[in-house]
Protein backbone atom coordinates (compact mmCIF):
# COMPACT_ATOMS: atom_id res chain seq x y z
CA UNK A 1 0.00 0.00 0.00
CA UNK A 2 1.30 3.44 -0.93
CA UNK A 3 0.01 5.37 2.10
CA UNK A 4 3.24 5.04 4.11
CA UNK A 5 4.87 8.38 4.81
CA UNK A 6 1.76 10.50 4.24
CA UNK A 7 1.60 13.65 6.37
CA UNK A 8 -1.04 14.00 9.05
CA UNK A 9 -3.98 16.04 7.78
CA UNK A 10 -4.40 19.00 10.09
CA UNK A 11 -7.67 20.82 10.46
CA UNK A 12 -8.25 23.59 7.89
CA UNK A 13 -10.54 26.59 7.79
CA UNK A 14 -11.15 27.09 4.09
CA UNK A 15 -14.65 28.49 4.52
CA UNK A 16 -13.98 31.49 2.28
CA UNK A 17 -12.67 29.49 -0.67
CA UNK A 18 -14.51 28.52 -3.85
CA UNK A 19 -13.92 24.81 -4.45
CA UNK A 20 -14.78 22.87 -7.58
CA UNK A 21 -14.61 19.08 -7.66
CA UNK A 22 -14.42 17.51 -11.11
CA UNK A 23 -15.14 13.78 -11.15
CA UNK A 24 -14.98 11.23 -13.93
CA UNK A 25 -17.81 8.74 -14.41
CA UNK A 26 -16.04 5.43 -15.16
CA UNK A 27 -15.87 2.79 -12.37
CA UNK A 28 -18.90 3.98 -10.44
CA UNK A 29 -18.16 2.35 -7.07
CA UNK A 30 -14.62 3.73 -6.95
CA UNK A 31 -15.74 7.16 -8.13
CA UNK A 32 -18.55 7.29 -5.56
CA UNK A 33 -15.98 6.64 -2.83
CA UNK A 34 -13.56 9.27 -4.14
CA UNK A 35 -16.32 11.84 -4.45
CA UNK A 36 -17.66 11.07 -0.95
CA UNK A 37 -14.15 11.54 0.46
CA UNK A 38 -13.74 14.86 -1.37
CA UNK A 39 -17.08 16.11 -0.08
CA UNK A 40 -16.19 15.07 3.50
CA UNK A 41 -12.88 16.94 3.26
CA UNK A 42 -14.66 20.04 1.96
CA UNK A 43 -17.18 19.88 4.80
CA UNK A 44 -14.42 19.34 7.39
CA UNK A 45 -12.71 22.48 6.03
CA UNK A 46 -15.87 24.58 6.28
CA UNK A 47 -17.05 24.40 2.67
CA UNK A 48 -20.65 23.26 2.80
CA UNK A 49 -21.53 23.01 -0.88
CA UNK A 50 -18.63 22.85 -3.31
CA UNK A 51 -19.46 22.86 -6.99
CA UNK A 52 -19.38 19.29 -8.37
CA UNK A 53 -18.98 18.68 -12.10
CA UNK A 54 -19.09 15.21 -13.67
CA UNK A 55 -17.22 14.47 -16.90
CA UNK A 56 -17.26 11.27 -18.96
CA UNK A 57 -13.79 10.01 -18.10
CA UNK A 58 -10.37 10.75 -16.66
CA UNK A 59 -9.04 12.06 -19.99
CA UNK A 60 -11.63 14.86 -19.88
CA UNK A 61 -10.52 16.16 -16.45
CA UNK A 62 -7.88 18.64 -17.73
CA UNK A 63 -10.15 20.49 -20.16
CA UNK A 64 -12.84 20.85 -17.49
CA UNK A 65 -10.22 22.02 -14.97
CA UNK A 66 -8.91 24.55 -17.44
CA UNK A 67 -12.37 26.02 -18.01
CA UNK A 68 -13.31 26.07 -14.32
CA UNK A 69 -10.04 27.40 -12.88
CA UNK A 70 -11.05 31.02 -13.40
CA UNK A 71 -13.99 30.72 -11.02
CA UNK A 72 -12.34 28.57 -8.35
CA UNK A 73 -9.76 29.06 -5.62
CA UNK A 74 -9.02 25.33 -5.68
CA UNK A 75 -9.90 22.42 -7.93
CA UNK A 76 -9.97 18.71 -7.25
CA UNK A 77 -9.74 16.23 -10.12
CA UNK A 78 -11.03 12.72 -9.37
CA UNK A 79 -10.67 9.78 -11.71
CA UNK A 80 -9.53 6.21 -12.00
CA UNK A 81 -7.70 4.39 -14.75
CA UNK A 82 -7.26 0.63 -14.45
CA UNK A 83 -4.58 -1.05 -16.55
CA UNK A 84 -5.84 -3.23 -19.37
CA UNK A 85 -4.14 -5.19 -22.10
CA UNK A 86 -3.32 -2.23 -24.37
CA UNK A 87 -1.22 0.95 -24.13
CA UNK A 88 -4.44 2.98 -23.68
CA UNK A 89 -3.74 3.07 -19.91
CA UNK A 90 -0.42 4.82 -20.46
CA UNK A 91 -1.88 7.44 -22.79
CA UNK A 92 -4.81 8.31 -20.54
CA UNK A 93 -2.64 8.48 -17.41
CA UNK A 94 0.01 10.64 -19.10
CA UNK A 95 -2.59 12.94 -20.68
CA UNK A 96 -4.49 13.47 -17.45
CA UNK A 97 -1.35 14.00 -15.37
CA UNK A 98 0.29 16.40 -17.82
CA UNK A 99 -2.94 18.26 -18.48
CA UNK A 100 -3.82 18.78 -14.82
CA UNK A 101 -0.27 19.87 -14.01
CA UNK A 102 -0.35 22.35 -16.88
CA UNK A 103 -3.67 23.81 -15.69
CA UNK A 104 -2.36 24.31 -12.17
CA UNK A 105 0.92 25.91 -13.22
CA UNK A 106 -0.64 28.10 -15.94
CA UNK A 107 -3.51 29.39 -13.81
CA UNK A 108 -1.97 29.39 -10.34
CA UNK A 109 -5.01 27.52 -9.05
CA UNK A 110 -4.12 24.41 -7.02
CA UNK A 111 -5.42 21.16 -8.49
CA UNK A 112 -5.80 18.29 -6.05
CA UNK A 113 -4.71 15.18 -7.93
CA UNK A 114 -7.21 12.47 -7.01
CA UNK A 115 -6.59 10.31 -10.07
CA UNK A 116 -6.00 6.67 -9.25
CA UNK A 117 -3.75 4.84 -11.70
CA UNK A 118 -4.05 1.19 -10.75
CA UNK A 119 -3.04 -2.19 -12.09
CA UNK A 120 -6.36 -3.76 -11.08
CA UNK A 121 -9.75 -3.01 -9.58
CA UNK A 122 -8.72 -4.19 -6.10
CA UNK A 123 -6.01 -1.50 -5.94
CA UNK A 124 -8.58 1.14 -6.89
CA UNK A 125 -11.07 -0.08 -4.27
CA UNK A 126 -8.30 -0.07 -1.63
CA UNK A 127 -7.68 3.65 -2.28
CA UNK A 128 -11.25 4.88 -2.80
CA UNK A 129 -12.15 5.65 0.82
CA UNK A 130 -14.96 3.12 0.88
CA UNK A 131 -14.27 2.00 4.46
CA UNK A 132 -15.82 5.25 5.73
CA UNK A 133 -19.19 4.23 4.28
CA UNK A 134 -18.77 0.57 5.19
CA UNK A 135 -18.99 -0.44 1.52
CA UNK A 136 -15.49 -1.93 1.35
CA UNK A 137 -13.79 -2.35 4.74
CA UNK A 138 -10.40 -3.06 3.13
CA UNK A 139 -10.36 0.41 1.59
CA UNK A 140 -7.70 1.81 3.93
CA UNK A 141 -6.78 4.90 1.92
CA UNK A 142 -9.04 7.84 1.08
CA UNK A 143 -7.51 9.57 -1.93
CA UNK A 144 -10.55 11.79 -2.56
CA UNK A 145 -10.22 13.23 0.93
CA UNK A 146 -6.44 13.57 0.61
CA UNK A 147 -6.58 15.32 -2.78
CA UNK A 148 -9.18 17.81 -1.53
CA UNK A 149 -7.28 18.54 1.65
CA UNK A 150 -4.08 19.10 -0.36
CA UNK A 151 -5.77 21.48 -2.82
CA UNK A 152 -7.42 23.52 -0.06
CA UNK A 153 -4.27 23.63 2.04
CA UNK A 154 -2.25 24.83 -0.96
CA UNK A 155 -4.87 27.47 -1.79
CA UNK A 156 -4.68 28.78 1.79
CA UNK A 157 -0.87 28.83 1.67
CA UNK A 158 -0.92 30.73 -1.64
CA UNK A 159 -3.49 33.18 -0.31
CA UNK A 160 -1.25 33.93 2.68
CA UNK A 161 1.67 34.83 0.37
CA UNK A 162 -0.21 37.61 -1.50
Amino acid sequence: MSGAGAPQTESLDASGLALTIIAASWHEQVMDGLLDGALRAAQDAGIGAPRVIRVPGTFELPVAASRLAGSSDALVALGVVIRGGTPHFDYVCQGATSGLTEVSVRTGVPVGFGVLTCDNERQALDRAGLAASGDFPGSVEDKGYEATHAALNTALILRSTR
